[in-house]
C-alpha cells in the first residue's frame, strides 16, 4: 500500500474510532435513570448492564475516553508521516494537513456523532451497552488507572445522580407542551409533587362558613326547616361553634324521619369526630382519615378552638386540582366565601373601608362590586328574597352560623336576610 493509501487508512481509523467514542459518550450521557427503570420493569436485556454503568459512570466514560485518546494519538502520528511523504516536509504541508486533519475531527468525529447520540439515545442504548462492555474490557489497564486517580483526588463521598421535586416539576410541564402528558395529567403530578408541602388550614372549610346544628334539636323540627339537605355529613355542637361534639349522617336524619321519629334528637344519631390541628401536613391528614375510616374531621386551631372542618373530598380536590360541585351548589371556594362575609361584617363596624382599592389584595380577590352593594348571598349575585329568607351557605359539610336562640329555633328565624347571611354566629 502506499503513501496515499495509508494516509487514507490513518485518517478513516482515527475518525472511525473518534466517531465511535463519541456517539457513545453522548448516548451514556443522555440515558436517564428513569429509562433505565423502564427498560428493568420491561425485563429487557441490557437493563442490568446499563444501571451498572449509569452508577459507576466513570468506568465506561474512562474506557471511552482512553480509546478516543489512543485514536486521536495514534491517527493523528502516522496520518501526518504519512501527509510528509505524500505532500512533503514544508511548513506550508505541515500546516495544511493539520488544518485539514483538525476540521475533519472536529466535524466528522465530534459534533455530529455528539449530535446523533444526545438526539436518538434511545435507539443507541440497548446496542451501546453491549459495545462497551468489549471497549470496557480491552481498555481495562487504563479504566483501573482512572478508578485509581479517582479515588485518589475525589472525597470519597458518593456522587450517586438524584432529581429533585423541582425537576420532577420541571418535567411534568415539559412532558405537557410536548403533548407527552394531557393538561389534567400535567396538573396532577404537580399537585403531588406540592402536596406534602400544604397544611390543612391550606384547604380546609373555615369555621364562619361551616354549618352545624344543635345537638339537641329534634329531627322533626329540623326536618320542617329544611327543604332538602345537600351534605351528607353535619356538624353538630353543644354550647357553640367551638364546642363541636361530633357529626350525623344526613342518611340517618332521613330513616328516623321516614320512621316517624320525628322527637329523637340528633344527640343520639351522633358520630364520634375525629380533631386534627391546622397544622398537620396534607399526607398525614389523608392517612388519620383512612385509618380511622372517616370522610370528615374538625380542624382545631393552637389554643383549641374550631378553626374549620376538612373532608376527604378537600384532599381529593388538591390532589386533581380542581373543585368538585354538587349540582346544587353555588359556591366553590369556602375559604373565599369567608372572606367576603369577613369584609361585610368589618366594613358594617367600619372596620375596614369601602373602597375596594383600599383593601389588602388577599381581601380585594375575594370581594366583588354586588358584594359591596349588598342585599344577597356573598358572590352569588342574587338578591335574598321571600322565598330564601334563611339562606343556605354552600359548604361541603352543612352547618348553621348562628348560635341557639333562647326559644330553642336554630334555624335563625326571624332575623333579616343580610343578618342571616353575616352572622358569624359570636
Amino acid at each position: 500500500m502506499g503513501p496515499v493509501g495509508l494516509l487514507v487508512l490513518y485518517v478513516l481509523l482515527a475518525l472511525g474510532f473518534s466517531f465511535l467514542c463519541s456517539i457513545l459518550e453522548a448516548a451514556l450521557l443522555s440515558v436517564t435513570p428513569s429509562y433505565v427503570a423502564a427498560l428493568e420493569q420491561e425485563g429487557h436485556a441490557v437493563a442490568e448492564t446499563l444501571r451498572d454503568y449509569k452508577d459507576d459512570i466513570d468506568r465506561p466514560l474512562a474506557a471511552i475516553l482512553s480509546l478516543n485518546t489512543i485514536a486521536h494519538t495514534v491517527g493523528a502520528t502516522g496520518a501526518g508521516a504519512q501527509a510528509a511523504r505524500v505532500v512533503g516536509e514544508g511548513e506550508l504541508a505541515v500546516a495544511l494537513t493539520s488544518g485539514v486533519l483538525t476540521l475533519l475531527i472536529l466535524v466528522v468525529s465530534e459534533i455530529i456523532p455528539k449530535t446523533l447520540g444526545a438526539i436518538y439515545w434511545r435507539q443507541i442504548a440497548p446496542v451501546m451497552a453491549l459495545v462497551l462492555t468489549v471497549i470496557i474490557w480491552a481498555m481495562w489497564p487504563f479504566v483501573k488507572l482512572s478508578q485509581a486517580i479517582t479515588r485518589l483526588i475525589s472525597s470519597g463521598e458518593d456522587q450517586k445522580a438524584s432529581v429533585s421535586r423541582e425537576e420532577f416539576t420541571a418535567m411534568a410541564e415539559l412532558g405537557e407542551e410536548e403533548g407527552v402528558f394531557e393538561e389534567e395529567e400535567s396538573r396532577i403530578l404537580k399537585n403531588l409533587f406540592r402536596f406534602s408541602s400544604l397544611r390543612v388550614r391550606d384547604i380546609m372549610t373555615p369555621r364562619t362558613v361551616v354549618q352545624a346544628l344543635h345537638e339537641e334539636r329534634p329531627i322533626g323540627a329540623i326536618i320542617e326547616e329544611h327543604d332538602e339537605f345537600r351534605f351528607s355529613r353535619i356538624p353538630v355542637y353543644a354550647e357553640n361553634r367551638d364546642d363541636i361534639t361530633g357529626y350525623v349522617l344526613k342518611d340517618q336524619i332521613l330513616l328516623k324521619a321516614a320512621q316517624e321519629e320525628q322527637t329523637m334528637s340528633l344527640q343520639d344519631l351522633r358520630r364520634d369526630i375525629i380533631g386534627v390541628p391546622e397544622t398537620l401536613p396534607l399526607p398525614e391528614l389523608f392517612e388519620r382519615l383512612v385509618d380511622h375510616i372517616e370522610h370528615i374531621a374538625l380542624v382545631v386551631d393552637e389554643y383549641g378552638g374550631t378553626a374549620g372542618i376538612v373532608t376527604m373530598e378537600d384532599v381529593v380536590e388538591t390532589l386533581l386540582g380542581m373543585e368538585i360541585v354538587d349540582e346544587a351548589d353555588s359556591t366553590e371556594d369556602m375559604q373565599v366565601l369567608a372572606r367576603r362575609q369577613w369584609i361585610k361584617r368589618a366594613q358594617r363596624v367600619n372596620l375596614i373601608s369601602e373602597d375596594v382599592d383600599e383593601m389588602p389584595e388577599e381581601l380585594r380577590a375575594a370581594v366583588t362590586p354586588y358584594d359591596l352593594a349588598g342585599g344577597g348571598t356573598p358572590g352569588s349575585g342574587k338578591p335574598v328574597g321571600p322565598h330564601n329568607e334563611r339562606p343556605f351557605i354552600d359548604a361541603q359539610v352543612a352547618s348553621d352560623e348562628a348560635e341557639r336562640p333562647p326559644d330553642g329555633d336554630a334555624s335563625g328565624a326571624g332575623r333579616s336576610p343580610e343578618e342571616a347571611i353575616s352572622d358569624d354566629g359570636r
